[in-house]
């Protein structure tokens, strides 16, 4: 039984293992899915609902501190590995402030049982690796090995929040829209 659980939690030890330039560049024509909002759940694991409250605490994080969370579930990955994925979809969505870069995606790719915390350069202090691994080993895994991907992405979700308002080095909000 024990082997049972070790085994995926090496999986997603090793999605956190840094990825080489290589890698990311054998993928970089594959399309990305479309950013259709703060919450892209391609392999429908969040009912509609809880998609929507997601989106509303990501969109309220972003206002008081301008970071920008994005959680992405995948049907697959086709091949590629989920540390060039997260470069391409950081990138090519452009996740964050430019000039700060203070975005951070969760991505989660269940039929290969990878998951991954990709941080902007702007927030790797404050967001390490290390934290980024507690983060998915003790909020986000349990719950993704009884089978509960919502509950495993709000448990996720909330302590990458809880870090992200406590940052003290945070760049300036959005600045207020002039009225027209």
């Amino acid at each position: 039984m024990l082997r049972a659980f070790l085994l995926p939690i090496g999986l997603f030890a090793a999605a956190l293992a840094g990825c080489g330039s290589g890698a990311a560049a054998a993928n970089d024509n594959k399309p990305l899915p479309a950013l259709t909002g703060r919450v892209v759940d391609g392999a429908d694991l969040l009912p509609p609902k809880d998609e929507a409250r997601l989106a509303d605490r990501l969109a309220a994080l972003e206002k008081s501190t301008s970071d920008q969370l994005v959680v992405v579930t995948l049907p697959s990955l086709d091949g590629e590995p989920i540390e060039a994925f997260a470069l391409r979809a950081g990138r090519g969505w452009g996740i964050g402030r430019k000039g700060v870069n203070n975005g951070v995606l969760l991505i989660v790719a269940p039929l290969e049982k990878r998951v991954r915390i990709e941080v902007g350069s702007g927030l790797e202090g404050l967001l390490t690796d290390e934290k980024a691994w507690f983060i998915i080993r003790d909020q986000i895994l349990p719950r993704f090995q009884q089978g509960a991907y919502e509950q495993g992405i709000d448990a996720g979700v909330n302590r990458l929040i809880q870090l992200l308002e406590q940052d003290k080095r945070r760049p300036q909000p959005w600045p207020k829209e002039k009225a027209a």
